[in-house]
């Protein structure tokens, strides 16, 4: 009985032993421990083979380099020209074959690409660059190729999209695109398996994934031509996108909350100009004892991009119907707001805090030009404008004297312009008696704030100056020198006789490039999608510039394409 009790429960624990390993088998399960994964998957095979004819089959398949998570690339599956449907999908390991939902058209040419939303399993790494391949169901293949790239602060999986022109020029964005591809994390991508006719491309960045351009929502890239392709012609390189929001719906308000009895944080539907947000614009209005209060103080504030702060001296009643009228509210495109309205969250709760500065520009400690020094001090809220101007004070640090004027630069930031130019590479002070500044509720600090920022000396600065080469001058041509990581600092300059300088240049990296002004506007002009309106066509410098304190870059060249 021992022994066939022994054998009995051998065999449980082998056959629990085979079930776990079973299971863990059949599970993609990344391995614990060890190095952090930061290798992209790759696409090591394809069936067909790339650029095979006469193809009959009802499936392809994909074999990953590693184990890759299912959802995302189905996701990134493109396939061109655009098949509607179903598609069937099984795995086996790291194969995946896909099923068309019908039989393939005859003598065309499919492309199919996995763009880079396909990410492993393991890390979430994201495919380095898209892969294409194409085959054929007659006995030839298009191998026709546009190339270009898309700039910008998101420029990776944005997806590209190709119109044939064999209809209304103006209702392409209405339908699902013929071509279909993705950028790579530099930007760039390929369209591949072309036919000969005329292409107009958009880069758009898909929110939905639904391979349809939503203008309130998704960002779009604008050519600056459309591209026909011959059948001699085998490659369109260099067309270039710069996205933009070509959103034209007006802002709307979301809510109103009073954060205390003096406070409220209102939500709009999308970022506003920080200029139209001033207190003219707001109405509060009791709808239970018919009253309307005025708004006191309007400002941006440390709040979220779509998100601004009003303050007002009222006692609500928690317990009515209170809402905020906005009216003349502007989004960033231009957009209006017309007498838009939301309730309001009421709070009686006492207003019990001080007036305390959340940001300065400069940060403690750091550098500003010594010409026309500007001086931004961001508070939390907004107080008193008829405060005392002893309660400021600009000196060097052996304390003498710097005349100044003081401005609003909104509601709750002071704007401090020193009268005349500072002494370069020299130690400055601001001191600000908070105790002077005193907000809606009365409340107040007697303290004292002091911010030291130093001077640059005018060695400090950097310049880059060379040729440029293939620009068309009938077209205004303008160079942009844009800092990488404060984008707001840029230097402009108009080039002359193919020669170009710029001077007291902050340090930092730069990016090079070049738009032709061809409206002359002074500004780029992202084109607009429907009717079509083209972009100003424009060229990137491919190389970063590290422009180091004292020391100028002189003879670059820059080829405009």
């Amino acid at each position: 009985m021992l022994v066939k009790r022994i054998n009995k429960n051998r065999t449980l624990i082998f056959v629990l032993l085979s079930f776990i390993f079973l299971m863990r088998c059949a599970n993609q399960l990344p391995p614990s421990g060890g190095d952090e994964d930061k290798i992209p998957p790759k696409i090591v095979k394809v069936f067909p083979a790339d650029g095979i004819t006469n193809f009959d089959e009802d499936y392809f398949e994909i074999e990953f380099s590693e184990y890759v998570d299912k959802r995302s690339v189905r996701d990134a599956i493109f396939i061109s020209p655009f098949i509607e449907g179903t598609f069937t999908y099984s795995w086996v390991g790291t194969t995946l074959e896909v099923t068309f939902p019908e039989k393939l058209k005859d003598d065309v040419t499919y492309t199919i690409t996995i763009g880079t939303d396909a990410v492993d399993l393991n890390n979430k790494n994201r495919m380095a660059q898209s892969f294409t391949f194409s085959f054929s169901t007659g006995d030839k293949i298009d191998k026709r190729i546009i190339t270009g790239r898309v700039y910008g602060k998101e420029k990776e999986g944005i997806f590209i999209y190709a119109y044939k022109m064999e209809e209304s020029a103006d209702s392409l964005l209405n339908r699902k695109p013929d071509y279909v591809s993705q950028t790579g994390g530099d930007g760039n991508f390929s369209l591949q398996g072309l036919g000969a006719g005329n292409y107009r491309i958009f880069a758009v960045n898909d929110k939905f994934r639904d391979y349809l351009y939503q203008q309130d929502q998704d960002e779009i890239g604008i050519p600056h031509t459309d591209i026909f392709l011959s059948e001699t012609d085998s490659l369109f390189t260099d067309i270039y996108f710069m996205l933009f929001n070509a959103d034209v719906s007006n802002p709307r308000l979301i809510s109103g909350v009073m954060t205390d009895r003096n406070h409220m944080i209102v939500s709009a539907n999308k970022e506003l100009d920080k200029k139209s947000i001033f207190v003219k614009n707001f109405t509060i209005v009791d709808s239970t004892e018919n009253k309307n209060y005025d708004v006191a103080y309007a400002f941006k504030g440390k709040t979220k991009p779509e998100e601004f702060i009003l303050m007002f001296d009222a006692e609500i009643n928690p317990s009515n119907q209170v809402y905020l009228i906005a009216d003349t509210l502007i989004d960033l495109m231009g957009n209006i707001m017309i007498n838009d309205f939301t309730k309001i969250v009421v709070s009686d709760r006492p207003d019990t805090s001080s007036v305390k500065i959340v940001s300065t520009e400069p940060a403690a400690g750091g550098l500003v030009d010594f010409q026309k020094t500007e001086l931004k001090i961001f508070f939390d809220e907004a107080f008193n404008k008829d405060f005392p101007i002893s309660a400021v004070a600009l000196t060097d640090t052996f304390n003498k004297p710097v005349d100044f004027s003081i401005n609003f630069f909104d509601d709750a930031a002071l704007l401090i312009k020193p009268d005349e130019n500072l002494k370069p590479d020299k130690d400055y002070l601001i001191k600000i008696q908070l105790g002077d500044l005193v907000d809606i509720a009365g409340n107040k600090k007697d303290s004292l704030f002091s911010l030291k920022f130093r001077t640059i000396s005018g060695l400090d600065f950097t310049g880059l100056s060379g040729n440029v080469i293939n620009l068309d001058y009938t077209k205004n041509p303008i160079l942009i020198l844009e800092n990488t990581e404060t984008p707001q600092l840029k230097y402009e300059h108009k080039p002359n006789l193919d020669k170009f300088e710029f001077t007291r240049v902050e340090p930092g990296k730069y990016l090079l490039w070049c738009f032709l002004d061809a409206d002359s506007s002074g500004k780029y002009n992202y084109g607009w999608p429907e009717p079509i309106e083209y972009s100003e066509r424009f060229y990137f410098h491919p190389d970063t510039l590290n422009l180091r304190p004292r020391w100028e870059v002189t003879d670059l060249i820059f080829r405009f394409k």
